[in-house]
């Protein structure tokens, strides 16, 4: 079992282009390899897996095949810790066998898994190394597809290979101020559940606002907002608090006009063009880590 720390930003396509460009052309930069990654994701048809926060794969690149489990795993500070378990295969089909002493050994039945949506993308690998963290980061363009559904995949994935974890977050920020992004808190495994029709709300899932500061809600209510293409709920939120945090790292400006577009409605989809989401999203964080470390 390995932990696996990420961050994960959405863009438009025309971002995207824009993201690759600039990380290649960093002095920290080394140019990775180029892959087609075919992802097959497996799941029972009462959606056990989903129920306990995990997702079960096959990843085929081109005649390699792997098969990982992950946990949902908790939010630091914007990124993604989970618990990632992977074995290599030897062909297609799922090795049950090798779930057995995993949190999935027990109370599912591994029987009755099928598989339920594809993330089918290509990805180019940069890797970065700035001395004082190593960061892989995954340009990733593609579709998820669930039965006859399908929807578009724009994504840059940094990801805490050694080092420090908090060069994940000047990194992400660094690239907000190149291009717009959107911090996204939903995995692609969720995406793929939204898309088969599987998906559960916040509230079912057990993914209340307890214990989660301004900072933390607002992040998850965009990400919602943006799975279900929807107005963000701004309630339980304290915005005049958030506002204050905004001034104190130069974005009041910014932060009031993304507030101003949020409450006429308009979702974080219709705003991934513009640079106040991103920079907004991530100025907060990198603030609320400074003063932490204060």
């Amino acid at each position: 079992m390995a932990e696996e720390l990420e961050i994960k930003l959405s863009l438009e396509p025309s971002n995207l282009t824009k993201a690759l460009s600039w990380l290649q052309a960093l002095p920290e930069a080394t140019l990775g390899g180029k892959k087609s990654l075919v992802n097959r994701y497996y799941d029972t048809p009462t959606a056990e897996l989903n129920h306990q926060r995990a997702a079960l794969r096959i990843r085929q690149t081109g005649n390699k095949y792997i098969q990982t489990l992950k946990t949902q795993g908790e939010f630091v500070n914007g990124a993604h810790r989970r618990q990632e378990w992977e074995w290599p295969l030897s062909g297609p089909s799922l090795s049950l066998g090798l779930l057995a002493d995993t949190p999935l050994g027990e109370g599912v039945n591994l029987a009755q898994l099928t598989p339920v949506f594809e993330t089918n993308f290509t990805r180019q690998l940069v890797m970065l190394d700035d001395g004082e963290a190593v960061i892989e980061c995954a340009v990733d363009e593609g579709v998820i597809v669930a039965g006859e559904h399908e929807i578009p995949l724009h994504e840059v994935e940094l990801e805490l290979k050694s080092g420090d974890p908090s060069r994940l977050l000047v990194w992400a920020e660094r690239l907000a101020q190149k291009c717009p992004v959107f911090l996204n808190l939903i995995s692609k495994a969720e995406q793929g559940y939204y898309l088969a029709g599987m998906h559960e709300s916040g509230e079912q899932a057990g993914n209340t606002a307890d214990g989660y500061d301004d900072i933390d809600q607002l992040l998850r209510q965009l990400s919602r907002a943006w799975l279900e293409q929807r107005a963000v709920a701004l309630e339980g939120i304290d915005v005049q608090r958030l506002g204050t945090q905004a001034e104190a790292c130069g974005l009041g400006q910014l932060f009031s006009a993304l507030l101003e577009r949020l409450a006429k409605g308009e979702s974080p989809r219709q705003l991934l063009s513009e640079p106040e989401l991103g920079q907004c999203q991530l100025g907060l964080l990198a603030n609320r880590e400074k003063q932490s470390a204060e």
